[in-house]
């Protein structure tokens, strides 16, 4: 797979997808109401307002925003309907609006944005969504606008019942405390029958650094603090949208692996993509110390680096399909109503019973 664009220092097998490794276990998530709250939303709306008032930066460092929301926008396509309204909830930049406009793989295929009538993103920071509202791509849509939500997990969303044909959502559910709330919502903002299409990064996600980081704060500390947030495991994924609503769950997963120069190169990526830790508790100032950081690059590179010099940072991104209820929608037959044996399909038979 091709680099990100925006990575020009990086090498040219920067942006690479890989076989699924063996599982790993970190702490993450459980379904259902959180007992507490482990993100603080204050701290990450300055994040992402920070990171965003610095255009520049922060452009290059979307790179993998730009490639995730390409993938799940071209999951449109197995989709064979127009969409007349479409909601990009946790809208970032508006990369989803970016790579709908993008040119199509295919010379003969058309782009992606004739595929709906109007686009809707929304995003709790006013800067991160207004950041790029002057680029040619926002004049190539039918018809496009921006919503600013509410800063706060507690108030609704602002739409009425039924307003979209579908909604999409790339790389932001992750830093929500109450998911199984958030998704019972746009089932509720969905017409009968639409989709959601969602990425989120992972609880495998960035292991290398989450480990590296353990070792350096024993090393130089005599104990361990939280670095890297806790994410949503892909187990639990099918049974939140389940609990939503949402009919005939699909999940899939897939890693993504970004090579840098150095430790230090991806964690001011993370910083200037107002990806930044933002759990509850985490110390005062929420930086590292030198020399935890020093110790950090020295056993990353031995635990993980690569031959050429850089330094690999693993995405798990997991993609999710729900559907709304809706007439005339398959469903599932009835446990025990097969007529044929699955033993004689395997063996090359297919005889009914």
């Amino acid at each position: 797979m091709k680099p990100a664009s925006a990575r020009p220092f990086l090498p040219h097998s920067a942006l690479r997808r890989r076989r699924l490794p063996r599982p790993r276990s970190y702490a993450h998530q459980a379904p259902g109401a959180p007992l507490l709250q482990v993100f603080n939303s204050d701290t990450k709306y300055l994040q992402r307002e920070r990171a965003a008032s610095y255009p520049e930066s922060s452009r290059k460092a979307d790179y993998l925003r730009d490639e995730i929301a390409s993938r799940l926008s071209e999951r449109l396509l197995d989709i064979n309907r127009h969409f007349s309204a479409v909601l990009d909830l946790g809208a970032n930049a508006c990369n989803i609006a970016r790579a709908l406009t993008s040119p199509p793989p295919h010379p003969d295929t058309p782009p992606l944005s004739t595929r709906l009538t109007h686009l809707t993103s929304a995003d709790s920071s006013p800067a991160t969504l207004h950041r790029d509202a002057t680029l040619p791509f926002n004049s190539l849509l039918p018809s496009h606008t921006r919503t600013v939500l509410p800063n706060s997990e507690h108030a609704p969303l602002p739409f009425p019942p039924q307003s979209f044909d579908a909604v999409l959502s790339s790389l932001s559910l992750h830093w929500i405390n109450d998911l199984p709330a958030i998704l019972a919502q746009i089932n509720q903002i969905l017409k009968p029958d639409s989709p959601f299409l969602a990425a989120i990064p992972g609880g495998d996600s960035l292991f290398e650094l989450r480990t590296s980081l353990q070792l350096a704060d024993l090393d130089r500390r005599g104990g361990v603090a939280t670095h890297v947030s806790p994410l949503a495991d892909v187990r639990d994924v099918g049974g939140l949208l389940q609990r939503a609503g949402f009919r005939m769950p699909t999940i899939d997963v897939d890693d993504v692996v970004v090579d840098y120069p150095d430790t230090f190169a991806l964690m001011r990526d993370l910083q200037a993509s107002g990806e930044s830790n933002a759990v509850l508790g985490r110390e005062a100032g929420g930086g590292l110390s030198r020399d935890v950081l020093l110790a950090n690059e020295g056993i990353y590179r031995e635990l993980h680096g690569n031959k050429d010099g850089t330094v690999p940072a693993t995405w798990r991104i997991i993609y999710m399909i729900g559907w709304t209820e809706g007439e005339g929608q398959r469903r599932p037959l009835e446990r025990g109503s097969g007529q044929v044996s699955m033993k004689d399909v395997l063996e090359g038979g297919g005889k009914e019973k």
